[in-house]
Formats: structure tokens, C-alpha cells, sequence
């Protein structure tokens, strides 16, 4: 796959790109004033439904045979959102409220319109997929429509639970790797054609303020057999169905009360037996302890502690095949830093992050260059809400010292603070520093400590349409500050046919932010695209459209770089199916040495650049089906020669108990003499199977050509009381190389991790 992303426009020059420069930071001081009368129209609905306390005492089954369940007022009439959004939902839903001195509950009935089975990917916790059955509710009891939490299920009784950020406008800001204690019970009534879900959700797991009389709320189903996708409140289907613009009221018959203490410690005990056949080949074993502390200093802001920490993943990353000139990112998974982890980490852009959490726990080998772990000794972090319209984050972690690889310990401090304007907008500021402490005598006084400041406004207008941000980072690293920012503007405007969007970056040659994720220093680039969408009354195809997509990137002396221009076409079908077409033409100047077939031979000169043309094709399959998944295929010219690729994945679904699967990548680079060519293969096959909900077990292979290694990875998770885990884990590596396979199967290192964790409340 091509993964750098460039566009084929016009080359300007440097008297251009000043000009360019003022006109873009022009835009983005008039989209800062245009905002408040962008927002003025408040489209709240008024959709809401009571909820009254309860004496009895509630037993999750999924029999609504409580007082309660006879006598609470009911939500109903959902609205479809997919395949059309005209009209009421096929599928009738309802659910009622309640609650009691600890639990808020929730009772739902899903009513099908034909017999037949359900649909999910296993028994696992945190499903997620187009055509998977389940009901989920949004809860944001700050009213702010900025962040929200998420509980789901299925007629199975699996559970989900996630944070929802920045308003829920893209699918990145909903994050499911977020765990907490409540609890569901379902029960399937095939005669009468309907399944129930009751839900406990403790106070104490929820974050909220007293006295409120109102919580925003809203629900939203997927319904495999008709394929429907519902919402209680009416919302248009180009919107995520998380989206917290339009968002009903749950209105207490009390105001709600301060909940009580909330002390949670998670400790952990670990053992390692590991043994590096590349190195000294001795087995070693390490034995381990340490606990987070979550802490409610108030019912809104909570206190986070950590000591000796465990920041190994038991859950280890996917591989990908990298063509790019760039480092890529994994998203962050540790429980430590997830809850109000948009604080921190949704400054900047994907691609332009000055703090990236993943960055600490994490250090550089000073001989050979590669990424090991660095032991954490301690950590601390308060984060949440001081009122409705203040956020605040503290973050300090102090990393231990290793004189294996020459690293001095470093303490990593981040503060964040937001406040809200309008309905759904807000602007925050950021300083991260990360600084060497102890004996710094032996350390460069300019890599002693590296320090970024940075204020980010990020804007939602109430009818959705409109959203996006602008910001400025500064680094701090030595007394000169010229070219030490970073600067960015993104315009998104969305409707129901037209999808548009803006983005500027520009990035100083000396901005460096070492606990952030930045790809590449030193450029200033554009990125508008646009999508337009046919919605046909009637027949397979649900809605379609063309669109293009373009970026131009010049370095900061006014050289273009790198341009990208491509044309698609988008399929929507009636079976949750897609395909999309496309061409796309890129050019590069490579500005260092580069060798695109990344086998280590001869690179291409650097002061070259080269222009060429390929197609892209892209099918996602109805995920209903027993056999399901995802193909991209492309082609074309590749630098001064040919690249031909195809990438996807293949699932094969046991229900309900797991999933067969496998993720393939193949590129064939084909480069003018006497570069070299290249065969880069990446296969994950990947069983995963739930015996319980409580007891799983997940074995995946990865071979990857570019690095000669084969990996196993197989894991038993047996979850024996909420979100209290036992984990056996199995590792190993071994040496595979197409072209020299005279050491292949050789092992390189192999482990075998033991981790207890337990969540006791106090």
C-alpha cells in the first residue's frame, strides 16, 4: 500500500507560500469570529422522559416483572437512521429509567420484525461492527454535549462501555478500550419476537455533578435481520450515531444527590519467564508487583495513581506493512491513561500531536536504535471537571533509570486545561515537559529537558454542520525559538448529501516535541476535500457519490514536496456493504536518500522527485454474513517503477463463541535497475474464541517479511470478577526469510507472562 498521503496541485513559489501562509492564518482568526453566530441556532430536542427512584429491589434478569418496570414512564418511537432517515424505525424499541441509592437502571425491549437468529462476532466484551446486533445508551450527565459515556450490549448479554469526546462528531471519538464495573442481564423471547436488556450502572462508575434535575441522554439500536440502524432521537445518517448534538433529556423526580466515597485499587502481580536466544541465551525470570488507585476528589474529578506500573501489553499491536518514508502510530490501550484522555490527547491533529501518551514507558536503545521499554516507578494524574464549563488534567510519571542503555530517569509532567463556550466548543491549552532529573552532569544541557506549550480551539456548531479547530504549539529546547511551532487549521462542514473539509498545517523546522507524535518537521501543507451523495428512493443501492481528496506539502524555503490528487466513487448498499473507486496521481521530491522498496538496497538519489499515476479499489462486505470482511486492491506506477498491492481481511464466524480470521498484505515493488525490487508479505491469521463471557482465549500468528519475523502470540483472559483479570500469555519470535532460508524457524526470543489484576472499591 502507497501510505503517504500527497497531492498533484500547482508548485508555488516562496513569495506564494508567504502570502498562502498569511491568507491561512487569515481563515483562521475569521472562522474564530464567525463562530458564535454559526451558533446560534440551538436544535436541542424535546424528546424526554421521567425517571423516579425505586423501593424494590431490582434483579437484573431480563424479566420486567418489578413494580418499577410497570409504573416507569416509557421512551419510544426511534427513528431510523439507516437505510433511509425520513421516517420512524421498522424495528419498535422502548425502554424505561429508574434508580435507587447506588445503581442507575435501565430497562430496554427490542421488538423484531421477523423471527430468526442474532448477529455478534463472539462473546467478547467491546464488540463493534456495522451489522452486529445491540442496543447502546449515551449518558452525559454534564449537559455539556462535548463528552459522554457509552453502555451497550447484545441479545447475548455482552458488554460494551466506552468515552465518547469532542461531541462524537468522527468515529475516533468514540474510544471502547475503556473498562468499569456495571453490570446487564439479557433474555431472548423468540415466540413473541423480542429480546430485554437490564442494566445496573453504579453511580460511582459515572462522573456527575449533584443537584442536576435534567441528564442528557439518548439510545440507538442495530438490528441485523432488517439491517436497520434506529435512534431514539431523530438523527441524520451521515451523523455517528454517538453524535451529542441532538440529544434527549432524562429528567430526575429528585435532583440528583452527591454520590459517596469512591476508592478503587487495582493491584497487580506479574511473573516473566523469558529467554533471548539472539543474545546471551539464558532464561531469565521477573517476578513483579505494583497497583493503580483511582481516587474521586470530587463526584466530577478524580485522582489517578500509579506505582511500578505494568505498562507491557498483554494485548499486543497488529502489525502493518510500512512503504512510508514516516513512523506510524498505535493507538493508546493502557487503562491508566483512558478516562479524560481526550484532555491530553486530542490537541493538534492525528498526525500533529504534541503530547502522545504512548510516548512515555517507551525508550530509544542508544546502540541500536530501536524502541525497548523503559520501567515506570511511579505516576500521578487528576483529571475531570471543576464545573459544567472548566476541565482540568495534571499528569507527572517518573521513569526509572537504565544504564543498560545509557538513559538518565525522566520525569514526564503534562498539564491541560479547557473551557467551554457556545453549546459545544471550547478552548484548551496544554504544557508538557519532559525533564531529566537526578544527576544531569553527564547529559547535553539541550537534551536535559524539551518542553511544548500549545492553545487549541475546537469548534461544534449545535446543528452538527459545522466543526473543526485551530491551533498553536510552541517547543521550547534551547534559547533560540525561531521555527519551533506548529500551526493548524481544520474546517469540517457535513450535511446529509454534501461532506467538506478543510486542513492547513504548518510546521517549523525546529519544532520538536518529544512526547508527541509528529512524523516529519518543517513543512506547511493543504488538504481540501469534498463528497457528494445521491440517495436513490428505491433499489440495492442506498446512496452514492463522487469525491475528491488533494494535499500539497512544500518545505518551509517554498519547495513542493509532495502533492496528491484523488477521485473516488462511493457505493453505499442496502446489505451494509460498500465499495469505492478510485484514481489518484502523487507526486514526490525526496529531500534525503530513499529506497521505496525498504529491502536496504541502492536508495534513490536525494534532489529527485518523480510523478506517478494508480487505481485503488475498496470492498467491505455485509458483516452479517458467516463469511465477511475486506479487500483493497491497487496499482500503478510507484517513484521509477511499479507498485502493486492488495491488503485485507477475511473473517470466519462461529456463533457465537469466536471468530476465525486472518489479515493478509501483499505489495510487489518493481523498480528501475539497478534499484531493487521487492516482495513485502504480512499474514496474521487470528483465532479467537469466547468460551464464556468471562473466559477467552485468542491465539494470532504474524509474519512480516520486512523485519524476517514470525511472531505467536496466544492469551487466556479469564475475567473472574468485573473488570478483575487473570492473563496467561505466550510469545514467541522466529527468523524467516524468503530469499535466505538457511536460518529460517530459528527462534529469536520467546516468553511465557503471568498477570493477576483485581478492581476492589472501597
Amino acid at each position: 500500500m502507497i501510505i503517504n498521503k500527497t497531492a498533484c496541485l500547482p508548485t508555488f513559489s516562496m513569495t506564494t507560500i508567504t502570502m498562502q501562509s498569511k491568507l491561512c492564518l487569515l481563515f483562521g482568526l475569521l472562522f474564530l469570529l464567525i463562530t458564535p453566530s454559526v451558533s446560534g441556532q440551538n436544535l436541542n430536542t424535546d424528546k424526554a422522559v421521567q425517571i423516579k427512584s425505586t423501593s424494590d429491589r431490582i434483579v437484573l434478569d431480563g424479566v420486567l416483572n418489578e413494580t418499577t418496570w410497570q409504573t416507569a414512564d416509557v421512551g419510544s418511537d426511534f427513528y431510523q437512521m439507516f437505510p433511509y432517515d425520513t421516517s420512524f424505525a421498522a424495528t419498535k424499541t422502548e425502554f424505561k429509567l429508574s434508580y435507587d441509592e447506588k445503581n442507575f437502571y435501565v430497562a430496554i425491549i427490542c421488538h423484531d420484525i421477523e423471527k430468526g437468529g442474532y448477529v455478534t462476532s463472539s462473546l467478547r466484551r467491546d464488540f463493534r461492527g456495522r451489522g452486529y446486533d445491540g442496543v447502546s445508551v449515551v449518558i452525559d450527565p454534564f449537559q455539556d454535549r462535548t463528552n459522554a459515556f457509552l453502555f451497550g450490549t447484545n441479545p447475548f448479554g455482552v458488554q460494551r462501555e466506552g468515552l465518547i469526546s469532542n461531541g462524537g462528531t468522527i468515529s475516533g471519538d468514540l474510544s471502547l478500550s475503556w473498562d468499569n464495573k456495571w453490570y446487564v442481564k439479557t433474555k431472548i423471547y423468540p415466540e413473541e419476537q423480542y429480546w430485554v436488556a437490564e442494566m445496573a450502572i453504579p453511580f460511582k462508575t459515572l462522573r456527575y455533578k449533584e443537584g442536576l434535575e435534567t441528564w442528557n441522554i439518548n439510545l440507538y439500536r442495530i438490528d441485523s435481520k432488517s439491517g436497520e440502524r434506529s435512534s431514539w432521537v431523530k438523527l441524520s445518517r451521515n451523523l455517528r450515531p454517538y453524535n451529542l448534538g441532538l440529544i434527549g433529556k432524562a429528567v430526575w423526580d429528585k435532583p440528583t444527590k452527591k454520590p459517596g466515597a469512591n476508592i478503587s485499587l487495582i493491584p497487580y502481580v506479574s511473573g516473566n519467564i523469558s529467554k533471548n536466544h539472539l543474545e546471551s541465551g539464558e532464561t531469565e525470570s521477573v517476578y513483579n508487583f505494583g497497583g493503580d488507585a483511582k481516587i474521586a476528589v470530587t463526584p466530577s474529578l478524580n485522582l489517578d495513581l500509579t506505582f511500578n506500573p505494568d505498562f507491557s501489553q498483554v494485548e499486543v499491536d497488529e502489525q502493518v506493512t510500512n512503504l512510508d518514508r514516516f513512523e506510524i502510530s498505535f493507538p493508546e490501550k493502557r487503562q491508566f491513561f483512558l478516562e479524560n484522555g481526550d484532555l491530553f490527547a486530542n490537541f493538534g491533529l492525528e498526525d500533529q500531536r504534541p503530547f502522545f501518551s504512548r510516548r512515555i514507558g517507551v525508550a530509544i536503545d542508544s546502540v541500536t536504535g530501536q524502541n525497548v521499554q523503559n520501567d515506570i516507578l511511579m505516576g500521578a494524574r487528576l483529571s475531570g471537571r471543576i464545573n459544567k464549563d472548566w476541565r482540568i488534567g495534571l499528569l507527572s510519571m517518573q521513569g526509572a533509570k537504565d544504564d543498560e542503555i545509557e538513559l538518565p530517569s525522566i520525569n514526564y509532567t503534562a498539564t491541560a486545561l479547557q473551557r467551554r463556550f457556545w453549546q459545544k466548543s471550547n478552548l484548551g491549552f496544554i504544557f508538557i515537559n519532559k525533564q531529566v532529573t537526578g544527576n544531569i552532569d553527564d547529559v547535553d544541557t539541550e537534551k536535559a529537558f524539551n518542553r511544548v506549550a500549545g492553545l487549541d480551539f475546537n469548534y461544534v456548531s449545535d446543528d452538527n454542520r459545522w466543526f473543526g479547530k485551530t491551533f498553536y504549539h510552541q517547543s521550547f529546547q534551547n534559547e533560540d525559538l525561531k521555527n519551533s511551532y506548529s500551526h493548524g487549521l481544520s474546517v469540517n462542514y457535513t450535511s446529509r448529501k454534501l461532506n467538506y473539509g478543510w486542513t492547513h498545517r504548518f510546521i517549523g523546522d525546529n519544532f520538536n516535541p518529544e512526547v508527541g507524535f509528529l512524523p516529519r518537521t518543517g513543512y506547511r501543507s493543504i488538504n481540501p476535500e469534498i463528497q457528494y451523495f445521491f440517495f436513490p428512493e428505491k433499489g440495492f443501492v442506498v446512496n452514492h457519490g463522487p469525491g475528491i481528496k488533494a494535499e500539497s506539502i512544500w518545505d518551509n524555503s517554498g519547495l513542493n514536496t509532495d502533492r496528491q490528487i484523488n477521485l473516488n466513487y462511493e457505493f453505499g448498499f442496502q446489505d451494509l456493504s460498500t465499495l469505492t473507486l478510485s484514481v489518484q496521481q502523487d507526486y514526490t521530491y525526496l529531500f534525503s536518500a530513499f529506497d521505496p522498496s525498504k529491502s536496504g538496497g541502492l536508495k534513490l538519489d536525494a534532489g529527485t522527485d518523480y510523478t506517478y499515476n494508480s487505481y485503488i479499489i475498496n470492498y467491505k462486505s455485509d458483516e452479517r454474513k458467516v463469511i465477511n470482511g475486506e479487500i483493497e486492491t491497487s496499482g500503478g506506477q510507484y517513484y521509477n517503477g511499479t507498485l502493486y498491492s492488495i491488503t485485507g481481511e477475511v473473517n470466519f464466524r462461529m456463533q457465537p463463541y469466536g471468530t476465525l480470521s486472518c489479515i493478509f498484505s501483499y505489495n510487489k515493488v518493481n523498480l528501475e535497475a539497478p534499484y531493487s525490487d521487492a516482495d513485502i508479505y504480512l499474514v496474521s491469521p487470528k483465532f479467537d474464541f469466547t468460551f464464556t463471557k468471562t473466559l477467552f482465549f485468542t491465539t494470532f500468528f504474524q509474519y512480516n517479511s520486512q523485519y524476517d519475523n514470525i511472531n505467536v502470540n496466544s492469551r487466556i483472559q479469564w475475567r473472574f470478577k468485573p473488570v478483575s483479570d487473570l492473563f496467561l500469555v505466550y510469545t514467541d519470535n522466529y527468523f524467516y526469510d524468503f530469499a535466505d532460508r538457511t536460518n529460517n524457524f530459528n527462534v529469536k526470543n520467546r516468553a511465557l507472562v503471568l498477570k493477576l489484576t483485581y478492581w476492589l472499591n472501597l
